[in-house]
């Protein structure tokens, strides 16, 4: 493993904050505790749990299991969170939690042993272990908006119809190495 796999890794999990943001922005602030049916979650529980989730597993993260006995993880499914402001501060707080452990670590720490429940994990299957799961909300994230968003809703992605206009631009460039998210992150190639 190499500096390659944590710039790479900061620029995942960049991008998914990045989805996560354009999806919250496209659902009005009532709409935010929506939820499909009552075994679903909201875009806010969602946010709940993914903030808990990050502060139990990045808060010391070298040092102590990552499952916190601070956390209570029964309650972030809980659809009590109740403004934008209160769904983006968790958001926020969470990300960040898991940006500076991440800047943190070095190439040397990535065969080190941390625990999750007990279950050791080297710091790179940790990581993959997150970025896993944090996309897979994400994506419930970006469902539940564009339901809520209905025909206002505009795409994240390359918009249907416009995969050959937009792969027709990628062929027209030389081949290159770069991240898929350099475009939206702005981050330099790797």
């Amino acid at each position: 493993m190499t500096a390659d796999f944590l710039a790479s890794t900061k620029k995942q999990f960049a991008y998914y904050k990045l989805l996560g943001e354009q999806a919250l922005a496209q659902v009005p602030d009532d709409q935010l505790n929506w939820q499909p049916n009552a075994a679903s979650n909201s875009l806010a529980a969602i946010v709940k749990h993914l903030w808990g989730n990050m502060l139990s597993r990045w808060t010391d993260f070298l040092t102590t299991d990552g499952e916190k006995p601070w956390r209570y993880r029964e309650a972030e499914f809980d659809n009590d969170l109740r403004t934008r402001a209160t769904v983006l501060e968790k958001w926020e707080a969470g990300w960040q939690c898991l940006f500076r452990a991440l800047d943190g670590l070095t190439v040397a720490d990535l065969g080190r042993v941390v625990y999750i429940r007990h279950q050791g994990h080297t710091v790179a299957e940790a990581i993959n272990r997150q970025l896993a799961h944090y996309p897979y909300h994400v994506g419930q994230m970006v469902f539940l908006a564009r339901l809520v968003a209905g025909d206002a809703w505009q795409s994240l992605s390359i918009p249907r119809g416009a995969s050959a206009t937009y792969n027709a631009d990628k062929f027209a460039q030389p081949p290159h190495q770069a991240h898929f998210t350099d475009e939206l992150l702005g981050g330099a190639p790797l």
